[in-house]
């Protein structure tokens, strides 16, 4: 699975950071399958060359996205098709348009910032 992990260490981006968007970016395209397997954390380090714990915090954020989810001693697998995930964006979204009206921003005002902070996340 390392061959399509590619980490750059002059990013400047955090190696977990680099793991985290680039295994949510396999289980989103399908490249890692529904129920895939993933590799235990210290494997998974030892493979990359990094600290099991940078591995292990990658791998707690994706949980919290709903990108994987850990079945005990079973293992570490893709989760279904990332509807925690886009069910946490939509409540974040519901959430910033009921701040931005009650602020008193205009629907345009309102969508232009939230334009800006998604252009800004994306690197854009």
């Amino acid at each position: 699975m390392t061959e399509k992990i590619v980490l750059d260490p002059d990013s400047g981006i955090a190696p977990y950071e680099q793991l985290r968007t680039r295994l949510s970016e396999l289980a989103r395209s399908g490249a890692l399958p529904v129920g895939h397997r993933l590799p235990t954390v210290r494997g998974f380090a030892e493979e990359l060359g990094l600290a099991a714990n940078t591995v292990a915090k990658a791998y707690r954020a994706l949980e919290a996205d709903g990108v994987i989810e850990t079945r005990g001693r079973n293992g570490t697998f893709v989760a279904a098709a990332g509807g925690a995930a886009e069910q946490r964006a939509a409540t974040a979204a519901q959430q910033y348009a009921e701040t931005a009206e009650r602020l008193g921003l205009t629907r345009q005002q309102a969508l232009s910032l939230a334009e800006d902070a998604v252009r800004v996340a994306y690197g854009d």
